[in-house]
């Protein structure tokens, strides 16, 4: 089965609310990527805040702003669709 994720929310802890097309939805916690070197970028607040975005049905991060998948930073569905089902998250 292939997984596609509809909508994406970060916050500034670093997680993001990923809701797939099934229902589901996961809350992804990327603070332990931030030290591998290809997810350092996402360390500046902001680009992991404005560059979150869907690329090929999946999360992903678009640093160059390009929109080229080739050029961003993604996670697989099947993992966070593995991830356990969490209820929405409001914002106060």
């Amino acid at each position: 089965m292939f997984y596609k994720v509809v909508q994406v929310i970060p916050y500034e802890d670093y997680t993001v609310y990923v809701y797939f097309e099934d229902g589901k939805i996961v809350c992804y916690n990327a603070k332990n990527l931030l030290d591998k070197e290809v997810f350092k970028p996402l360390k500046d607040i902001n680009l992991f805040m404005n560059s979150c975005t869907i690329l090929n049905d999946t999360l992903a991060w678009d640093i160059s702003g390009s929109r080229d998948a080739s050029k961003c930073i993604d996670i697989d569905p099947d993992m966070l669709h593995s991830l356990e089902h969490v209820a929405e998250r409001f914002s106060a």
